[in-house]
């Protein structure tokens, strides 16, 4: 899916849902830089290396799901709905998508419903209490991502895979900012 595709199908339609505060171009900027990251806008579930038959295939049977590649218990499901700031409006914006606001059932829609996904993304960078990063301030949208995403990727990793992370976040950045501030 093309970013402009992304924009119109998901992430505009979500901004309807949530107060007019929450949405900016800095908020779509982080939201397409994010899904980038995570999915590249290609997989609503999360790909992972297994076994089959003696040969090593990747797959899309990981625990995370949606193009944000939110995992169940993590921030963008369990955190919102809980979250003094955000929980009413995750609630709203289930209803809204006809989902029953419970960790389960979210996390199962979110995997083919790209609203619904782009709404509760919106609002878990709304959890942080910093201020959303500036246009082209890269650095900035990392340090956010790091705090909201927490990607095990690049808690676990060294620091060639880190530094790799960081590399390849900066390319999704700049495609996002080309996006919204063309």
């Amino acid at each position: 899916m093309t970013l402009t595709e992304i924009r119109r199908s998901a992430i505009e339609p979500a901004f309807l849902l949530l107060p007019a505060k929450m949405c900016s171009p800095q908020a779509e900027v982080m939201l397409l830089a994010i899904g980038l990251q995570e999915s590249r806008f290609v997989h609503r579930r999360q790909m992972i290396e297994v076994v089959r038959e003696g040969r090593r295939v990747v797959v899309p049977e990981g625990p995370a799901r949606s193009f944000w590649q939110a995992e169940q218990g993590g921030g963008m499901v369990h955190g919102v709905l809980r979250h003094h700031l955000t929980g009413k409006l995750a609630v709203a914006v289930c209803d809204a998508r006809g989902v029953k606001p419970v960790n389960e059932q979210v996390h199962v829609a979110i995997e083919h419903d790209d609203v619904l996904a782009a709404g509760l993304a919106r609002l878990l960078l709304w959890s942080d209490p910093g201020r959303l990063p500036l246009e082209h301030d890269a650095e900035g949208g990392w340090q956010l991502y790091l705090r909201t995403w927490r990607p095990g990727a690049h808690s676990r990793g060294d620091q060639v895979q880190k530094d790799e992370l960081r590399a390849k976040w900066g390319r999704n950045y700049a495609a996002a900012v080309r996006e919204v501030y063309p």
